[in-house]
């Protein structure tokens, strides 16, 4: 089993903060773990959010406690490191990057080629709305209006060539919210731009751990299915930001991805 989205960001650039992550995985079974972090703790990608911290007083605040606390080469070099040691689980390292069409090029530059065995693109701001941050944020927004960009943003991201998967691809629903017209439409553009660019998808129980009565575990029926129909791979994670949640729900995601199989080749011609 694979875990495909961690995170160490609560703890030192060690090897030794890294072991405890792999034991984690050890006791619950998982033979992969995939470790990350977030583009914006270091202080090469922080220009990419100045617009978002213009729109909203409490992204600002929230930004400039988080951001750029390190520099790329503190990762890079705990990577080396970790590399040189031998764990129970595989370990891959890659990066989180938050998606901004008009900054493809600025992560291009600053995160390709630079020996990550992944990049996880996610849609975190749709323009530069901050969706996931507090379900009060969306008192007044036109839910329509939001959804359909966030699908217009995911599908161009999937099209930009820059990223191997996609991050929790609904998160949009993290508060419960749904739009008053169907979405397999967007699922379907999206299943097409993804099975296009080679990338997986994230199937992720980060949502219903932090929002158990308004997330789905992992992604929602319609999506996963029609991404599997497409022949999108799937990718089981915990989001896991401390090691105790390694592992978390992996075993019920993937069984949610085999029921999933099963039924798009029972209606296969």
């Amino acid at each position: 089993m694979i875990d495909g989205h961690i995170h160490i960001e609560r703890g030192p650039y060690t090897p030794e903060w890294i072991g405890r992550f792999a034991d984690r995985a050890v006791e619950r079974g998982i033979d992969e773990i995939w470790l990350l972090e977030h583009c914006y703790r270091f202080e090469e990608f922080t220009p990419m959010y100045a617009s978002a911290c213009a729109h909203s007083a409490y992204v600002d605040a929230w930004f400039h406690r988080q951001a750029g606390a390190k520099r790329l080469g503190d990762y890079l070099a705990l990577i080396a490191r970790v590399r040189a040691r031998r764990f129970l689980v595989s370990i891959k390292f890659g990066l989180e990057i938050c998606y901004f069409k008009a900054y493809e090029g600025f992560i291009a530059k600053h995160a390709r080629d630079k020996g990550f065995d992944f990049l996880l693109g996610s849609v975190h701001f749709v323009d530069d709305f901050a969706f996931d941050h507090r379900p009060e944020h969306w008192d007044g927004v036109d839910v329509d209006r939001l959804f359909r960009r966030y699908y217009e943003d995911s599908v161009a991201m999937a099209e930009s060539g820059l990223f191997d998967g996609i991050g929790h691809p609904d998160a949009i629903g993290l508060f419960g919210h749904k739009p008053t017209y169907p979405l397999a439409a967007h699922y379907e553009r999206l299943a097409e731009a993804l099975a296009e660019s080679g990338m997986y998808a994230d199937q992720n129980s980060g949502a219903a751990r932090r929002c158990p009565d308004t997330a789905t575990l992992g992604m929602n029926r319609a999506l996963l299915c029609t991404l599997i129909r497409h022949g999108v791979r799937i990718v089981t994670s915990s989001d896991a930001h401390r090691p105790e949640d390694v592992g978390d729900k992996i075993a019920a995601l993937e069984a949610r991805v085999i029921e999933c199989q099963k039924s798009t080749k029972e209606v296969s011609p």
